[in-house]
């Protein structure tokens, strides 16, 4: 499956589970956007940390909506490299595996 067919499939998984739980989901919504909006970590720096745990955490949709929000932010492929680059010294090779993933990913949304 290509990385927009899996962006889109994780969509409409997040939608239908949205509408099963949507107070739980609503919650969940209003921590990740005070998380990304306070503090002293500008948006793209937290999304290089979200970035990096979702390659170390192996969670593939993960990887495909924090990549997207990395091209939105104007992240260039050597930044997310490097992020990638640092998940693989902390998840070792399962991390190597998904850092790969990852950057076919960047590779291919950012001619979308």
């Amino acid at each position: 499956m290509a990385w927009q067919e899996k962006l889109a499939a994780t969509r409409k998984s997040l939608r239908n589970l949205n509408g099963s739980i949507p107070d739980a989901t609503r919650a969940f919504g209003a921590l990740g956007k005070a998380v990304k909006e306070g503090g002293t970590l500008d948006y793209k720096s937290k999304e290089f940390i979200a970035l990096g745990m979702s390659v170390t955490l192996r969670c593939e949709p993960c990887i495909t909506l924090h990549t997207e929000a990395l091209i939105n932010a104007g992240a260039t492929r050597n930044e997310v490299s490097d992020v990638l680059a640092m998940a693989i010294q902390m998840g070792g090779g399962p991390a190597m595996m998904y850092a790969a993933k990852a950057l076919e990913c960047f590779d291919e949304l950012s001619v979308a």
